[in-house]
C-alpha cells in the first residue's frame, strides 16, 4: 500500500499541462466509443468486460500470485482483440450514425416528448387494448423507455406510422400478415409490427396461474426481463389485459388501470416536487394486485 501511494504522489509530482492533454485524449477516446454504443444491449456487456479487468487487476496488484498473474498478462491482450470482434455490429452501426447525422449531433441527447404526444399515444394504446379485450383478439404491444430496441425492430416490419387505435386494431385483426408477433412503439411512433421478442425463462411461468400464459405472455415477461420496456399483452383465450415490466406482470387490469400505469411511468410527480419513481409505483401496484387476486 505504501509503494501505490508514492507512485500515485509521484505521479502528481511530474504532472504538467503535456501530460494533462495527453490523459484529456485518452478520455476522450474512450467517451466516443462509450457514446458509439449508446443505447445497446452491447453496453451491459463492456460493463461485465470492464468489471472483470478492473478485478484481476486489483487481484495481481495487491496479492502476489505469479501464476495468476502469468496468466492474466497472457489472457488480457487476447481480450482486447477480442473486444473489436464481438462489439463489431454496434460499432458499425454507431460509424454509421456519426456519419449521417455529423459529430455535433451524435453529442446530443433527444429531448423528451411533449406531454400531448405521450398521452395521445397511450390513449391510443388504451383504447386498442381495450376494443382488443372485448373482441378476444390477441395483441403484444411494447413501449421502449430508455433501453434501444433495435435490434428486435429488424426482425418485423417497418411502419414508423402514428399511434392510433385504428392501426393497432388493423395490425392485430386474425389472420391477417403481421398480427402474429410485437408492435414496438418508439417517440409515439409504432417503428415496426410483426417483431420477434424474447421469449421469459422465469420459474413464474411454472407456478399458478402464470403457467397457464402462452406465447404472448411468455414474450412480454421475457421482454420486461431483457429490457426495461413496458410490455402490454392482450389475451387471445380470455380477453385479459396484463402489463409487464422489469420481470413483473399485473394482469387483468381495465382500461382505466391501464391508462394509470402507462402515465405514471411518463408523467413526473406532483407531490411536492420530488422525482416519480415509476418502478415503485409499478411494484406498489403488483403487490396490491397479489393481495386482490
Amino acid at each position: 500500500m505504501q509503494n501505490l501511494l508514492g507512485e500515485i504522489l509521484y505521479f502528481f509530482q511530474r504532472l504538467n499541462w503535456l501530460n494533462l492533454l495527453d490523459l484529456f485524449l485518452v478520455t476522450a477516446v474512450f467517451y466516443a466509443v462509450l457514446l458509439l454504443l449508446r443505447d445497446t444491449q452491447t453496453v451491459v456487456m463492456l460493463r461485465g468486460v470492464l468489471f472483470f479487468v478492473i478485478l484481476l487487476t486489483l487481484l495481481t496488484s495487491f496479492i502476489n500470485l505469479p501464476a495468476f498473474s502469468w496468466l492474466v498478462k497472457t489472457v488480457v491482450p487476447a481480450l482486447l482483440f477480442a473486444v473489436p470482434v464481438i462489439f463489431a455490429p454496434e460499432i458499425r452501426r454507431g460509424l454509421e450514425k456519426l456519419g449521417r447525422a455529423g459529430p455535433y449531433k451524435l453529442f446530443i441527447r433527444q429531448n423528451f416528448v411533449q406531454d400531448q404526444q405521450i398521452q395521445q399515444t397511450i390513449h391510443g394504446v388504451v383504447t386498442a387494448a381495450a376494443r382488443l379485450s372485448a373482441r378476444q383478439h390477441g395483441a403484444l404491444i411494447v413501449i421502449q423507455r430508455r433501453d434501444n430496441l433495435d435490434d428486435y425492430v429488424r426482425t418485423g416490419v417497418r411502419l414508423n406510422a402514428s399511434v392510433t387505435p385504428e392501426l393497432l386494431l388493423q395490425i392485430f385483426y386474425p389472420n391477417t400478415p403481421l398480427h402474429d408477433g410485437a408492435v414496438i412503439i418508439t417517440d409515439n411512433l409504432i417503428v415496426a409490427a410483426s417483431c420477434v421478442m424474447p421469449l421469459s425463462a422465469s420459474g413464474i411461468l411454472t407456478r399458478s396461474p402464470e403457467r397457464q400464459m402462452g406465447l404472448r405472455h411468455r414474450a412480454a415477461l421475457g421482454t420486461s426481463e431483457a429490457t426495461d420496456a413496458i410490455t402490454v399483452v392482450v389475451s387471445e383465450q380470455t380477453g385479459s389485459i396484463s402489463i409487464a415490466h422489469n420481470g413483473r406482470m399485473i394482469r387483468r387490469l381495465d382500461s382505466e388501470r391501464l391508462e394509470n400505469i402507462l402515465m405514471a411511468f411518463y408523467q413526473p410527480s406532483k407531490n411536492e416536487g420530488e422525482p416519480f419513481k415509476p418502478a415503485d409505483y409499478f411494484r406498489r401496484l403488483f403487490t396490491t394486485r397479489k393481495e386482490d387476486d
